[in-house]
Parts: structure tokens; sequence; C-alpha cells
């Protein structure tokens, strides 16, 4: 099994520089389709899934590996060094932008800019830290997961999406996660939820742009913000976009954003 094979990388577009999508939690590469036209034409466009999402080998599904995000980030620069990416732009939605974040520190030749979709470097509040759940919430949202993947998918998906007005949105993330393979689902959730990655974010060298949107309750701006503040050359913008899933709902201001930036 080549390292292709078991992340279900995908290339495209005629660039010399390469931009790399990675997705969020419960999704796969197909959540990118809005966005990565728009940059097919100047960059090698590269997309991937996660080791137990889309289309990846469920084979390669390592439960301790990916125990932890660095598991994922080591995937990353897997992929980028089998092929040849150096100085490139990633890009990662909701927990993939930690997931880059590490990757980056451990391999830094590889990406000059970071573009990071709704990050959370820790979603449980903190002390003076607000990262918008408290640990019972949390607990209590896995707890609905290990009992129930298909209410769990039902009744997250409209709260991650935001966006009632648009159903066939909604639909599309709940298909998504029921989708994924439950036992993987839960252990990935566990990992994303619980995940403290604060203490990274000065170790980034990389040009890096937050893209917030206004209204979004699982990333709020303040967290957004507390990213931007962290990561040394950091910038943010906020998108005119509900939810949590900008790339899906508002793709023509994610784009603006990256092309604005890179």
């Amino acid at each position: 099994m080549t390292i292709e094979q078991r992340s279900n990388v995908v290339v495209r577009g005629n660039g010399d520089r390469a931009m790399v999508f990675a997705h969020g939690f419960g999704c796969d590469q197909n959540m990118w389709r809005l966005v990565t036209p728009a940059f097919e034409a100047d960059y090698r466009v590269i997309l991937f899934d996660h080791v137990g999402c889309g289309k990846s080998d469920l084979q390669a599904y390592d439960s301790a590996k990916y125990s932890n995000l660095s598991g994922y980030a080591d995937d990353i620069v897997e992929i980028c060094r089998e092929l040849g990416v150096r100085g490139g732009v990633f890009v990662g939605h909701s927990v993939s932008a930690m997931i880059g974040i590490l990757a980056s520190i451990q391999a830094p030749e590889l990406f000059n800019e970071l573009v990071l979709v709704g990050p959370s470097p820790r979603y449980i509040d903190d002390g003076d830290y607000v990262g918008g759940f408290s640990k019972a919430q949390i607990e209590e949202l896995l707890e609905f997961l290990d009992d129930n993947h298909m209410g769990w998918s039902a009744a997250m998906g409209p709260v991650i999406m935001g966006n009632p007005d648009r159903p066939e949105l909604t639909e599309e993330l709940v298909n998504s996660f029921c989708r994924t393979d439950p036992d993987i689902a839960k252990a990935f959730a566990r990992v994303t939820f619980m995940s403290d990655n604060r203490r990274d974010l000065p170790k980034v060298t990389a040009r890096s742009l937050v893209i917030q949107s206004k209204e979004d309750v699982i990333a709020q701006q303040r967290v957004g913000e507390y990213v931007r503040d962290a990561i040394p050359k950091a910038d943010m913008v906020v998108i005119d976009a509900t939810g949590h899933c900008p790339n899906l709902s508002a793709p023509d201001e994610v784009i603006e954003a990256i092309q604005r930036f890179v």
C-alpha cells in the first residue's frame, strides 16, 4: 500500500507551488470541492482523506498512532515529502488547522503559509482561556456520540453547519458524519475535542492566516483571535459566513481570503 493509496491522495492543477487542503472531523476531501478549482490554474492542488475518513484505506487505521493529533500530522508530512512539497501553502479546516500546525513545526520546510479555517487549539475552557465549552459539555457530547453515532450526527449536523435556511448543507454534513466508521469517529472525536495545542502555537514559523466565520458556535471569534495572537506571524480575517463550515456555506468568501493572503 502506497502513501497515496492509504490517504486517497488526489493531485490537480498546473502550478509550481503546492497548496495542500485538509478536511475536518467527520468529513473528507469532498468538502473542499467548491474552493479548490479557484487555485488549480496557479497551484498544484493536493487533496487527501485522513486515515479512517472518506476513501482512505481503513486497514491503515492504527488506534495507537491516531490517539493524538501528531499521528495525523505525521501523515501530512509523509504525503508532502512523497510529493516533493517545499515552501507550499497548507489550508486546514477545523481540527486540521491544528494538525497542519503540528506538521509545519515538525517539518518547517514544507509550508511557507498556513491558512487556518475555524481553528481551535482547545475547545474546553481553562482558567482565563475561553474555548467555548465546559469539560462537562464536551464529555456529554462524547458520551452521546459513544451511545448513538447516528443520533449524534443528526443532532450535531445542524449545530455545526449553522445555516438553518439551507437544509441541503446540513444534510450533506450529516451524511458525511454517518458514512464515517462509528468506532473511528468516536476515537477521532475524542482526540479532536480533548486536545490542547495552545503551547504549539508560538512555535509556528510560517506566515499564517486565521479565517473566522462571523458566527461559529464551535470555534468562536475570540478563539480565532487567541490563535492569531499566539502565532508569531499571523493575521485574521472575519468573513461574512455563519457556521463552522464556510468552505461549504461561503466558498467565495474563503477563496477571496486565501487569494488575498497568498
